[in-house]
């Protein structure tokens, strides 16, 4: 645990707790963490939360460590239901009750709770520990040597790293824009000529329909005109008809006239009547 405690997150646990009595297990718990404080072994602990309940729980928690843990494969009936435990002649020890061990709150705390947590300070603590123990043995090493890196410590490497590190994201940043204003142009001149090509089918719509509409016109012109030439000459007939149609009494006693007026015209003629 010396070895390892600065290194990864360290959650102690008493295994196969189902063989100690409920006083010597809270006895066993007190001196794993008497022995962990007398050598300085920093174990994960619980985050303060201003969140009364979550502090609460925390502080719970906090009281069971080292967690003490009971494991078994064998399914039992106990009261009409079914429980993952060990059978004893003195009666079971169910791994879910919290009466006889800790893997309820342990469980929880690993898969619900505090996952990010540890995840967190896994990367936060513990890696940064670990690069900043390598750099400094590679600096130390540089300064044995002679190297021109003797003079650097790990912080001013690391603010090095960090300045390049930004000044290649503002070289990413840059690029990226530039590829969006290309983008947005190739989109603004697509969307430009698209515009124009739909503006210029209009006009070539807009002039078919005007030739359309002169066309017409000039079919109505045309049709205006011959129905006024067939109703003039339908007119010139219906007058000739007309005029071909006298009474036959006005030609008789026009041809009595003109045979009484004319007395020469009528002689050695007959007279029909």
């Amino acid at each position: 645990m010396k070895r390892l405690h600065d290194k990864v997150n360290i959650i102690p646990l008493i295994a196969k707790a189902d063989t100690l009595t409920p006083e010597e297990c809270r006895e066993f718990k007190k001196r794993i963490m008497a022995e962990i404080n007398e050598h300085k072994i920093k174990i994960y602990e619980f985050p303060d939360i201003e969140e009364e309940e979550e502090n609460k729980e925390n502080k719970r928690l906090t009281e069971r460590v080292p967690f003490a843990v009971v494991g078994s494969n064998h399914i039992m009936e106990v009261s009409g239901k079914r429980v993952r435990g060990r059978q004893y002649p003195w009666g079971i020890a169910e791994v879910e009750n919290l009466e006889h061990c800790d893997f309820i709150p342990l469980r929880n705390m690993l898969i619900r709770t505090h996952m990010q947590d540890l995840k967190d300070v896994t990367n936060n603590v513990h890696y940064e520990n670990f690069r900043c123990r390598k750099l400094t043995a590679v600096t130390s090493g540089d300064a044995k040597r002679g190297g021109k890196a003797s003079s650097k410590n790990p912080i001013a490497q690391f603010e090095e790293e960090k300045l390049e590190h930004d000044k290649k994201m503002r070289k990413m940043e840059s690029e990226m824009e530039q590829v969006f204003e290309m983008k947005v142009k190739e989109k603004q001149k697509g969307l430009e000529d698209s515009e124009a090509d739909m503006q210029k089918r209009l006009e070539q719509m807009k002039k078919g329909l005007e030739q359309q509409q002169r066309d017409l016109e000039e079919k109505r012109r045309n049709f205006e005109k011959e129905k006024e030439a067939f109703d003039e000459n339908q007119r010139i007939r219906d007058e000739q008809h007309k005029g071909s149609k006298k009474p036959l009494s006005k030609r008789w006693s026009l041809d009595a006239s003109q045979r009484t007026l004319d007395p020469k015209k009528a002689k050695g003629k007959k007279t029909i009547f």
